[in-house]
């Protein structure tokens, strides 16, 4: 589990099959404390002359705490061979269980911040922007917040600059 440097511009992803399909790792925190939880919403792009990811949490997520006491968060990507464990870090709550234990991935420090060491890519991410919640009334297709949001928990979203692309070849 040895990460290397890679050039951000070099990546050959596809967003929308990395985050749709093979979902990511949201962490934030360090070695005293930290949390994550399984995204499969988001962004990647430039934003502000800046390689970005943009996340958005629900404010009952217990990571949400994490992301906005922190200056750092990560995003981790990982092999088809550990679904099993990013659907156990998405449904259920680190507040009240050991969930990270449960899942079988190996928290990993770095840059004073978690990932884990089963990751293949890593976006480690500064934030640059966020806490703002989406509003129901600025949602021009109305049927959008009431199908994806019908509890009316709108996720609170954050823009991170990717200071920082590690990759795994483990």
């Amino acid at each position: 589990m040895s990460f290397k440097e890679i050039d951000y511009k070099t990546l050959q992803i596809n967003p929308f099959t990395k985050l749709n399909d093979e979902w990511a790792l949201l962490s934030a925190g360090n070695a005293g404390k930290y949390n994550t939880m399984t995204i499969s919403w988001g962004a990647m792009g430039t934003m502000w002359n800046k390689p970005v990811v943009i996340i958005f949490i629900r404010p009952q997520r217990y990571t949400k705490e994490f992301v906005e006491n922190s200056d750092l968060f990560t995003v981790s990507f990982f092999s088809d061979d550990y679904k099993k464990a990013l659907g156990i870090l998405g449904s259920k709550s680190g507040r009240n269980s050991d969930k990270i234990a449960e899942s079988g991935l190996t928290p990993s420090f770095t840059f004073d911040t978690v990932t884990f060491g089963e990751a293949r890519t890593v976006f480690v991410c500064r934030k640059l922007f966020g806490g703002q919640q989406l509003d129901d009334s600025k949602f021009v297709d109305a049927g959008l917040a009431s199908s994806m949001y019908p509890d009316k928990d709108y996720s609170y979203f954050y823009f991170g600059e990717i200071l920082k692309v590690l990759g795994n070849d483990d």
